[in-house]
C-alpha cells in the first residue's frame, strides 16, 4: 500500500474545493498515467479552470472494466480542524486530510492500480475517469458527457468509487435542488401587519414542505433497502431582510427533494406549485417562485447483473443502497452498467472536522481493484 499512500498524500496537498482550479491536480494525474502507457485525454470544463481525464490501457475493444472518481472535495471554512487539512497526516491506522475518505483515497487506490498494470496481459481494456464539480450536484460530469460518449467503448462494468465501506451498492435516489424567491412588501416594522413580509410567506411555505415530509414519511412509497426508506424534502438555507426595524420585501430560500426511483416527483412538483398557489396576491401576481438550479437522477443497478455475484465474494460484503448522490445516475443513463463501492464511510468521515480514512479501507480497496483487473 505504500504507492497507495505516496499518491494520496500528494492528492490531498492539491486544495481542489470548488472556488478552486483543479488543474494542478489534473496535470499531476495526466503525468502519472502517461508514465505508465495509459492514452489519456482531457476533458476541458467550459470555464477554463478546471477539467476532467478520460485514460485507457488494453486493447481498443467493447467492455473491459472503467473506474470513475471526482477529483473536488468540499470546503474546511468554518470546521475547526485538529490536523491540517491539505496535508496527509497519519495518526494510528488513519491518514487525515480533506478528501481522505470523499473521495482521493479511492483515486489514490486508482492510481496505484494504474502503476502495477502489465498493458500485454490486459484481454480488455482498463478505463479510468476523473471529474470536477461533482460536490456540487454532479456539474461536472454533466458538461463532460458530450466529450466522453465518443470515448466510451461500452464497459461492462463501472465502480464508481464513493465511500460505502466496501460494501456494492446497487443503487442510490435522485436529486432535484431548488430556488424558491418570496416576494413582500417594506415598511417600517412599527407597522409591520399593514405589510405583506416575505419571511412570514417564506416560513409559511416551509411549513407546506414539512406537511408534505411528514405525509410522505407516513405513507410512501418505501425502499427499505435505503437508511431513510422514503423520499425526503429537506430545506438548507433560507435568507431576507434588511435590519431588525423593516418589514423584509424579500427572501429567498434553498430546498431539495431526494427521491425513490418509485416515486411519482410529477405529483410532487404538483404539490408544491399548490403550495405555492396559497400566497398569490388580490392582483393575481405570485407572492412565490419556484426554480431548479441542480438535479441528478437516481440509479439502480439489478442485483442479477453477471458481475455483482463476484463482487459481493471479492469484498466479502453486503449489497446496500445509499442515501446520497452520486454520478453513477449520469453513468446509467448514458448506458453504463454502474455500481457504488469504495474505501471510508459518509457518516462519521466524509464533509466533516478531520476527515479521515482508516488503513485497513485503503488495504480493502487496493485488493478488491487488483482481484477485479486479474
Amino acid at each position: 500500500m505504500t504507492k497507495t499512500l505516496e499518491i494520496l498524500d500528494t492528492l490531498v496537498s492539491f486544495e481542489t474545493t470548488n472556488t478552486k482550479s483543479n488543474l494542478e491536480l489534473i496535470d499531476f494525474v495526466e503525468k502519472f498515467l502517461v508514465q505508465f502507457e495509459f492514452r489519456v485525454t482531457r476533458l476541458h470544463a467550459p470555464c477554463g479552470t478546471k477539467a476532467g481525464i478520460y485514460a485507457e490501457i488494453g486493447p481498443a475493444i467493447e467492455g473491459g472494466l472503467l473506474l470513475s472518481a471526482h477529483s473536488d472535495v468540499v470546503t474546511v471554512e468554518g470546521q475547526k480542524w485538529t490536523y491540517p487539512p491539505f496535508k496527509l497526516t497519519t495518526a494510528g491506522d488513519r491518514y487525515y486530510g480533506r478528501g481522505t475518505t470523499d473521495m482521493k483515497g479511492f483515486l489514490a487506490s486508482m492510481l496505484a492500480l494504474a502503476s502495477r498494470i502489465n498493458d500485454k496481459k490486459l484481454s480488455k481494456p482498463l478505463a479510468l475517469l476523473i471529474s470536477y464539480d461533482e460536490e456540487i450536484g454532479c456539474v461536472g460530469l454533466q458538461q463532460m458527457k458530450a466529450q466522453l460518449a465518443p470515448l466510451l467503448r461500452a464497459p461492462q462494468l463501472c465502480i464508481v468509487g464513493e465511500p460505502t465501506e466496501m460494501k456494492i451498492a446497487l443503487g442510490h435516489k435522485g436529486k432535484t435542488a431548488y430556488r424558491a424567491t418570496f416576494t413582500g412588501q417594506a415598511g417600517h416594522s412599527s407597522l409591520a401587519p399593514q405589510f405583506d413580509n416575505a419571511l412570514h410567506i417564506a416560513a409559511d411555505f416551509m411549513s407546506g414542505l414539512r406537511n408534505m415530509q411528514n405525509q410522505l414519511a407516513k405513507s410512501g412509497p418505501f425502499d427499505f433497502d435505503y437508511d431513510i426508506p422514503y423520499t425526503t424534502i429537506h430545506v438548507g438555507k433560507l435568507s431576507g431582510g434588511e435590519a431588525l426595524n423593516i418589514v423584509p420585501n424579500h427572501a429567498e430560500m434553498l430546498f431539495e427533494i431526494r427521491h425513490l426511483e418509485a416515486q411519482n416527483t410529477d405529483d410532487l412538483i404538483i404539490h408544491i406549485d399548490a403550495i405555492a398557489r396559497r400566497f398569490e396576491k388580490n392582483n393575481g401576481v405570485q407572492a412565490v417562485g419556484i426554480e431548479i438550479i441542480n438535479a441528478y437522477p437516481y440509479f439502480e443497478m439489478k442485483s442479477n447483473h453477471e458481475l455483482i455475484k463476484k463482487l459481493i465474494s471479492i469484498t466479502n460484503t453486503d449489497k446496500i443502497k445509499v442515501d446520497f448522490g452520486t454520478e453513477a445516475g449520469i453513468l446509467s443513463q448514458m448506458g453504463v452498467p454502474t455500481i457504488v463501492c469504495g474505501p471510508g464511510s459518509m457518516s462519521g468521515q466524509g464533509h466533516q472536522a478531520d476527515e479521515f480514512i482508516s488503513k485497513q479501507q485503503l488495504l480493502s480497496c487496493d485488493d478488491f481493484l487488483g482481484k477485479l483487473v486479474v
